[in-house]
């Protein structure tokens, strides 16, 4: 069996244009760069799918860092330390003065793998990057027994393998250990562009084996609010 990764999804807050940039500038050349120098081959860098008729709020950027142990996760900060040539292409965010920083907080979420998803995929897909449709979900439950429930609904209940069947093309599924919203799970999918996405879920809507596993007995109010974010791949990311 495959070893279970372990996921951190980092996520900048900022507000003005020139912090996006600066953060841009620092992920593409200087810690991208350097995760894969840490061994880290693919790393997701996605920004919010903004409505324009709605008024914006603070600005997002979610970096999806894929570990292939914990051990990998403790040991990144010190890696960063001894590497020059990411204390170099970094200088100007690392060393950012204190009333000019290039965000306003970071945020992070760490996830175990899910065992029967246990390493990222990337997805197939044949639209460019700026077309895609990336959906984060993330399913909070009442209880930790009632998330372990909807997990297992996921492995035992093979939700996993509907997804895949039908095509959606996920890149994790993860159980969130550290985070601001515990107890939940939270997983990706990706699609073409929203008319794909839409398709797709209209058809998991109607599919048989999911009526059937929605509607059995040990499965029910697992769930107590989901949310749904949707994205787009930076053309840096590597996913």
């Amino acid at each position: 069996m495959a070893k279970r990764y372990f996921y951190q999804i980092k996520i900048y807050h900022f507000s003005t244009t020139a912090q996006e940039n600066r953060l841009d500038n620092y992920l593409s050349t200087a810690y991208l760069p350097a995760l894969h120098r840490a061994g880290i081959e693919s790393v997701g860098v996605f920004k919010p799918i903004v409505d324009a008729s709605k008024p914006q709020g603070e600005k997002l950027i979610y970096v999806l860092i894929p570990f292939s142990s914990k051990n990998a996760w403790f040991e990144l900060d010190a890696k960063l330390v001894k590497d020059q040539d990411y204390q170099l292409a970094g200088a100007e965010y690392l060393a950012a003065a204190h009333n000019d920083p290039p965000y306003s907080r970071i945020e992070t979420i760490l996830l175990n793998a899910f065992e029967k998803s246990p390493e990222p995929n990337l997805p197939v897909l044949t639209t460019t990057k700026k077309d895609r449709v990336y959906e984060l979900r993330s399913y909070e439950s009442p209880t930790e027994k009632l998330a372990a429930n909807k997990i297992r609904m996921f492995n035992t209940g093979d939700e996993i393998g509907l997804f895949k069947r039908l095509g959606f093309n996920a890149v994790f599924y993860g159980e969130v250990v550290a985070g601001s919203t515990m107890p939940n799970l939270m997983y990706m999918t990706t699609f073409n562009d929203r008319a794909d996405r839409n398709k797709h879920w209209e058809a998991f809507g109607k599919d048989a084996q999911w009526k059937t596993l929605s509607a059995l007995p040990e499965y029910q109010k697992n769930v107590s609010k989901n949310i749904s974010l949707f994205l787009y791949p930076t053309d840096y990311s590597d996913i």
